[in-house]
C-alpha cells in the first residue's frame, strides 16, 4: 500500500458522505525511533507518545469522530527488554491515575480490550477502575488495545465458540461471522472506518485483523510523538478522499 500525503489530496475531495469516520483506529508507532533521532532515551519518546494521545483523543472528539481505538500495548510487546516493558507499565499507571478523572470529565468512556490474564495485579485493577468509572459516559468511546493481538482475539473467540458447541447451547451449523464478532473482544463496538498507522511502517502488526476486513488505511510517515490535530485531519481528510465499496461496484466506476 502506497504512502499517503493527505497535505496533497485534491482541495474540496469528499468521501462517500462528508462527515468524519465512525471509528477510528491508530497504531502508535516510531517512540523509540522519535527519541533516538534527538539523541534521548526511548521512555522520553514513550513518554512524549502519551502525550500525542491525549491530542488524539481530544482532536477525535472534536472532529466528530465516536470511537477511537489505539493499539498500547501489543501481546508481542512483552519480548521487548524488562526494562523497557517496565517503563511502559509505569507510563500506563500514571495515565490512568493522573489523566483518567479529566476524560471522565469530558464524558469519555473507556473500554479496554486485550488478555487480562497473567497482568500484573495492580495494572489489572487500573484496567477495571478505568472502565467502570466511565461505563455510564455517552461522549467518545476510547477503546485501549492493552496486552492485545488479532491472532489471539480470533483463537479465543472460537475457543468459545468451540466450548459452546461442546456444551450444546450453539448448533454447528447456525456459526456465521455474526456468532464470531459475538465473541470477539470488541463485541458493540463497529468497524473501525479508518486505520491510521505512524512512522512509515507499511503493516497492520497483528491489530483488528477481523474488524479491519473494509477499513480504510492511512499511512503516515511522522513518528507518533509528532503527531497532533493536523496531521489527524489531514488523515481523514485522505478518508473523505475514497470512495468505499466493501467488495461491490459504484455505478459507472470501472472495477
Amino acid at each position: 500500500m502506497p504512502t499517503i500525503n493527505a497535505s496533497r489530496l485534491p482541495e474540496g475531495a469528499v468521501a462517500e458522505g462528508d462527515g468524519a469516520p465512525r471509528h477510528v483506529a491508530i497504531i502508535m508507532d516510531g517512540n523509540g525511533r522519535w527519541a533516538a533521532a534527538r539523541g534521548l532515551p526511548r521512555f522520553e519518546g514513550h513518554r512524549r507518545g502519551v502525550e500525542a494521545l491525549k491530542r488524539a483523543v481530544r482532536a477525535a472528539g472534536e472532529f466528530g469522530v465516536s470511537y477511537l481505538t489505539v493499539y498500547s500495548f501489543s501481546s508481542e510487546n512483552w519480548s521487548r527488554p524488562a526494562d523497557e516493558v517496565s517503563d511502559l507499565m509505569n507510563l500506563l499507571r500514571l495515565f490512568i491515575r493522573r489523566d483518567l478523572s479529566e476524560l471522565h470529565k469530558n464524558n469519555v468512556r473507556v473500554r479496554v480490550i486485550g488478555e487480562r490474564a497473567g497482568l500484573p495485579e495492580d495494572i489489572g485493577a487500573l484496567l477495571v477502575e478505568a472502565e467502570t468509572l466511565t461505563a455510564g459516559n455517552n461522549g467518545l468511546t476510547l477503546v485501549v488495545a492493552f496486552n492485545y493481538g488479532g491472532r489471539q482475539e480470533i483463537a479465543s473467540a472460537t475457543r468459545r465458540i468451540a466450548e459452546a458447541v461442546r456444551d450444546g447451547t450453539i448448533d454447528p451449523d447456525r456459526i456465521d461471522a455474526a456468532m464470531v464478532e459475538a465473541h470477539l473482544d470488541t463485541v458493540g463496538v463497529p468497524d473501525p472506518d479508518l486505520v491510521i498507522r505512524t512512522s512509515g511502517e507499511l503493516r497492520i502488526s497483528n491489530f483488528l485483523l477481523w474488524q479491519s476486513a473494509y477499513a480504510e488505511f492511512v499511512f503516515l510517515a511522522d513518528h507518533w510523538p509528532d503527531f497532533d490535530r493536523t496531521t489527524f485531519e489531514e488523515a481523514i481528510a485522505s478518508f473523505r478522499s475514497r470512495q468505499r465499496r466493501y467488495g461491490g461496484r459504484i455505478a459507472g466506476v470501472g472495477a
